[in-house]
Parts: C-alpha cells; structure tokens; sequence
C-alpha cells in the first residue's frame, strides 16, 4: 500500500522530523498535539493538526483512542509513532493495524517479542548473537535466586524486563543487598510499565554501549546501516552518540553488523530497529536489548551513509522492497557526532522548565539541528527534557568533535537551564578525545572538574 496521509503520534523533534520526511515523499502529514503543545512547530509544520487532550501524556499522547479517533477524523492511512511514548506498545500497534491503518514500524509480534528483555536476551541467543550471564524472570518467591546470583557472580544488575529508561535498574554488590534491590526494582517495574517482572544480569563495569541499525521490509530482507556508540550517558540516559563506534576495529563493527542483519532476515524482522549490545573492558561484545522503533540517535547514521532512515521506514511499512529502498548499502563516509541538548541542571540533572526567551540553534555547513521548538515556547513539565539535537559531521572523529563543541558553545538559549556545560566538559575530555568512552564518563569528567575549580590537583 501506497500512504497518502500519515498521522504522527508525537511531539516535538521527532514529529517535526517525520513531517519532514513524509513531505519528501510527496505524503500528507497530520500532527497531535497536547493543550501544552498547541503553539510547538510540528503543529504548525504538517498539513493538518488534531487537539487530543490535557497536557499529561495520558490525556493525550498515550491516550490510544484519542490517537485512533484524530486519525478516522482526519482520514489518515497510516500511522508513525515516533520514539517514546506508544511506539513500542504491541497492544497500540495492533489497534492501528484493526482500525484498517498501517502502522510505520515493525509487526506487532515483533514489538511484544522483543519488548520483554528476558524473551529477547533468550531469542538473540537462539539466533546466535553473544548473551552475557543472566537469569530468566526471577518470580518474587522463587527461593533459588541467590544461588543463580552467585553463579552469575557478584555485582549483579537487577533489570526490570519490560520498559527502559533505567528505570528500575539496581546495581547488587552483595547477597545481603540482593532480597531489598529485587523489591525495589519490582516496585519501580510496576509503578513505570505496569508489569513487575525482574531478572539478574551480570555487571559490567566501564561498559561501552555499542548498537547496530537496522532495517527490514516485508518480504525478508534486513540490511544494517553500520553501528553506533551511545555510551556517554547520565542516569542510564544517552547523551552523546557517534558513529561508527571509535576504537573498535572496523572489521570486527562489521563483523558484528552483518551476522546481526543475517540473524533478524532469518527470523523475520520486518522494519527498522536498533541491537544494543554491552562491550566490556576486555572487548567482548554480550546482547542488551532490541529496540523496535526510529532511535533518538538516528542522525548520526544518516549523516555517515546518506540515508534518509525515516523515509525508508516509511517505504518499508507501505510494502517496497528492500533491493528499491537500499538498492546499494553506501560504504560510512567520515564520523558523526551527536549531543542532546536538554532542559535540566548541568551538575544535578534535574528538568529545568519555563519560557524560551532566546532560542537561537548553531548553523554551519557540518551542523545539523533537529529540535522541536522555538524561541517563545515554553517548556513543559510533562515530557522529556529534549530541546534539540545537535549533529556534527566531519571527516574524521577530530575534526567532528571540534565543530560539535563549537556548535554547543554558540547556541544561545536562555529561560532554562540546560547541560550544554557538562556535554562540553565531556567532550574536552582527553579520554573522550582519544576514544576511551564508557557509561560513566559523564560523571567522571564532572568529579574531575569539580576537584579542579576546587584547586585539588
């Protein structure tokens, strides 16, 4: 099927990006938008806009009828959900797929599947990637857990085995810790996803956060787009993504990537996706998680390829082929750099709301910015603290570091705070600059400056 009229089940920056790339494709757009959200530019940006309810995502854009409802209202025959709030809910999925609209994403089977971690640690084995250490769901009576604990080996993590974020996740140093973490997290699990299953997975300690893109179409085939690093993080949260991952040597990237793509054409994966896999110190690579959905960091692969990933989402989901769609997987050209500009206090990262009252983006011929506002908007409590994505694409990974940290320090944005301050201290970093990135550098280089303007040597 060919779309004539898509419905972004969104906000903000990636509503603004899928009307952009719905409008190369010669296809009608309709937007959402909250009570919050009425003056934001994706509302302005797409050919029709629907008011569907109260600033709180549940009046709005989790509110599933009142998606469905915008979409029969407005005659739309398909449907994108962005990334966040419903797109990867099977249950969201399905409803569109019976209301007679094409859903912009993987089968639903494929966003149950992979949506429950201990199913999609227990699928990738079965396909042959690298799992680390693990348990299954551990039932909260189950009365060997410490026994699987100690064979996994201390520190464990415990992991909620639905939803993200880092929600729910606890670091185990001891069997004293074990019992009081796994309610913790259970309590967390269901509080955030409504499901309060928890499983144990082996610590890693200075993990670097390696992911795969990918893309499949309705008739078996899957092709990668190369690989990611997102390990420069906060609170489990990515903050700096770059591809292709530096110090990993480039034939064993795409080693990883082709049997990873071989694996998903086999079982049958039908649209865009992301594997997330941990590297550990000694260079092991172990499965993480699948996400089934248009990533955040999306950007960065675009710039090294050349491809548009959410036009060929959309593509794939109307039926094309993947032979029209990638008819030549186009070798990396240089390295992209991306940080998320967010709304928050740069020491303590707690969300900074208000109004914009500057909001002036970087511009430059190796700059690309994705954002989902504008100077005079106001920032909402309700949602993600994201004001922009700034992308740097250069020749080489120094060179994308320079123009990125240029770009940061001449966007000019004031009414909140933001983290501007902490991503560039990253950045500056010499273990950054010579590659050496893992999950908790971010905090690392904040310690360092901190003991510096202290006058600690």
């Amino acid at each position: 099927m060919a779309f004539a009229k898509v419905l972004v089940a969104n906000r903000g920056a990636v509503a603004v990006r899928v009307v952009r790339a719905l409008r190369s494709l010669g296809i009608r757009s309709v937007a959402v938008y909250s009570e919050a959200d009425r003056d934001l530019p994706h509302v302005a940006m797409a050919d029709e806009a629907v008011a569907i309810g109260g600033a709180a995502p549940r009046e709005s854009y989790l509110a599933i009828e009142r998606v469905l409802d915008a979409a029969r209202r407005t005659g739309a025959d398909g449907l994108h959900p962005g990334y966040g709030f419903l797109s990867e809910n099977a249950k969201f999925a399905q409803a569109v797929v019976d209301a007679g609209l094409g859903f912009i994403g993987p089968s639903p089977r494929w966003i149950d599947a992979m949506g429950h971690k201990t199913n999609a640690r227990e699928l990738a084995s079965a396909w042959g990637l690298p799992t680390g250490p693990g348990t299954r769901v551990v039932a909260a009576d189950d009365p060997g857990v410490a026994a699987q604990a100690e064979r996994i080996g201390y520190p464990v993590m415990v992991k909620p085995a639905a939803g993200g974020g880092g929600i729910g996740m606890l670091r185990v140093d001891s069997p004293g810790e074990l019992a009081q973490a796994l309610d913790r997290a259970r309590s967390a699990a269901e509080r955030g996803f409504g499901v309060g299953d928890v499983y144990l997975e082996k610590f890693v300690t200075r993990p670097r956060h390696v992911e795969i893109q990918v893309l499949g179409d309705r008739h078996g085939g899957v092709a990668h787009l190369f690989d990611r690093d997102c390990s420069v993080q906060r609170r489990n949260q990515k903050v700096i993504e770059e591809a292709p991952a530096p110090g990993v040597p480039a034939g064993r990237r795409r080693e990883l990537a082709v049997r990873t793509a071989e694996a998903l054409a086999r079982a049958g994966y039908d649209n865009i996706g992301t594997v997330e896999m941990l590297l550990d110190p000694a260079g092991e690579f172990s499965f993480l998680e699948m996400n089934t959905r248009l990533q955040v960091e999306h950007g960065v692969t675009e710039a090294i390829t050349g491809v548009d990933l959410v036009a060929a989402q959309v593509r794939s989901a109307a039926g094309e082929r993947l032979a029209a769609i990638l008819p030549v997987v186009p070798d990396p050209s240089g390295h992209a750099i991306e940080a998320r500009v967010c709304a928050e206090d740069p020491r303590r990262f707690l969300p900074s709301t208000g109004t914009l009252a500057r909001f002036r983006p970087p511009e430059g011929p190796r700059i690309r910015i994705e954002t989902g506002y504008a100077e005079g908007n106001t920032v909402s409590p309700h949602y993600d603290s994201l004001l922009a994505k700034v992308i740097a694409h250069a020749p080489s990974r120094e060179e994308a570091i320079a123009c990125l940290d240029a770009a940061l320090a001449a966007f000019e944005i004031s009414g909140v705070r933001t983290n501007i301050p902490a991503v560039r201290q990253v950045l500056g970093s010499d273990a950054f600059r010579a590659g050496h990135v893992h999950t908790g550098l971010l905090p690392e280089c904040l310690a360092a400056a901190e003991l510096q303007a202290a006058g600690v040597r």
